[in-house]
């Protein structure tokens, strides 16, 4: 086993042992991970009291950034979506439980957004490259697709003269670079 001084900066190793105090990792998810615990390795983690009192540090962390929070909301969700499936399909439910459990399911599926966004609330950013050349970018302001938006991966030549020529020699109190 590697020697617990590395792992008080593991960020990972704090973080999963932070989820398998809290319940949300269980003990032979972790054995299986870090492949090298035996039982002598294990026992020795916990009495490490450096290590133990990192991964309360972690803990009272993610409690007070809401981390932890989220992480064991998330394990119950699951446990409910299995439930509201059963309400769904169940034909004895009372059809108004049903729909309620079908949209419950659509919302924790996450469609997107139900509705458009407000087209008036856009950002713009304007470069003035002097002698009356600008670059305007104009868009809505919304959600991001990534993979959809315009990527500029080269500087237009004309862009490059300009800054090239109007480049710094000094730091602004006419002091040299």
């Amino acid at each position: 086993m590697a020697d617990t001084q590395s792992l008080l900066d593991d960020d990972e190793f704090l973080s999963d042992f932070v989820r398998f105090s809290a319940g949300i990792l269980e003990e032979k998810f972790l054995r299986r991970k870090y492949h090298f615990f035996d039982e002598r390795d294990w026992e020795r983690l916990g009495a490490d009291d450096r290590l133990a009192e990192r991964i309360e540090n972690r803990r009272l962390q993610k409690t007070r950034d809401g981390s932890l929070k989220r992480e064991l909301a998330q394990k119950h969700i699951i446990r409910g979506v299995a439930t509201l499936a059963s309400i769904m399909e169940d034909p004895t439910a009372n059809h108004r439980h049903v729909v309620d459990a079908i949209k419950t399911l659509d919302s924790l599926a996450d469609p997107g957004p139900t509705h458009a966004p407000d087209s008036s609330e856009r950002f713009v950013i304007t470069i003035n490259l002097g002698n009356d050349e600008k670059i305007k970018i104009d868009k809505a302001i919304g959600k991001v697709n990534p993979h959809a938006g315009e990527i500029i991966d080269h500087a237009p030549e004309e862009l490059l003269a300009i800054v090239a020529a109007n480049k710094r020699t000094d730091d602004g109190n006419g002091e040299p670079l």
